[in-house]
């Protein structure tokens, strides 16, 4: 890969970090941490993540199991998580939160599949739109007399494989995630 698009490149992983992290916060029946550890709380006048406030466990596959550092941010957190809008119901348990995640309909697994692929297509977006940017750079660098025509091109050529690459790897990721979610 020619250097000056190897320099571009963390962008491009930067887009599809952001993606898996959204994908592993979709519910998919069973319980996991990343379904409520980026809840913001409103603890120590300021807004917090949970993963900043608690340890985040996993009892079993329905149950994740909340202790707050400072148990007297029990409430904040309980509160935080019922008005996220995340379809989870906190119950306080002595020093911990039980959280409960309901088996999911087939209507609620569609639905979470609609939102993947709305997660998807930003992405891909998010990418198109990287990529557009570094062709009007390479543009601005042959005005300019840095690239050659021939270079232009080769550039062009490189820039289109990786995008169908990162292209390829936002579909297989949404595959799985499908998949996942599907599964009953």
């Amino acid at each position: 890969m020619h250097i000056f698009l190897a320099e571009k490149k963390p962008a491009f992983v930067s887009a599809i970090d952001h993606l898996q992290k959204d994908l592993s916060s979709l519910r998919t029946g069973r319980a996991t941490p990343a379904l409520v550890e980026d809840i913001a709380v409103k603890a120590y006048d300021s807004m917090m993540e949970i993963k900043g406030l608690a340890s985040v466990t996993i009892a079993d596959s329905k149950t994740i199991v909340i202790e707050p550092w400072d148990k007297s941010l029990l409430s904040a957190i309980e509160k935080g998580i019922r008005e996220a809008g995340v379809g989870l119901s906190p119950v306080p348990d002595g020093q911990v939160i039980r959280v409960m995640t309901a088996s999911l309909t087939e209507e609620n697994r569609k639905q979470i599949v609609k939102v993947m692929k709305e997660k998807l297509e930003d992405c891909r977006i998010a990418v198109r739109a990287l990529r557009e940017g570094i062709r009007e750079e390479i543009l601005a660098k042959e005005k300019e007399k840095e690239f050659s025509e021939d270079e232009k091109y080769k550039l062009f050529d490189e820039l289109d494989k990786f995008v169908k690459e990162q292209g390829e790897v936002i579909t297989q990721m949404g595959s799985r995630k499908e998949e996942e979610v599907m599964t009953v």
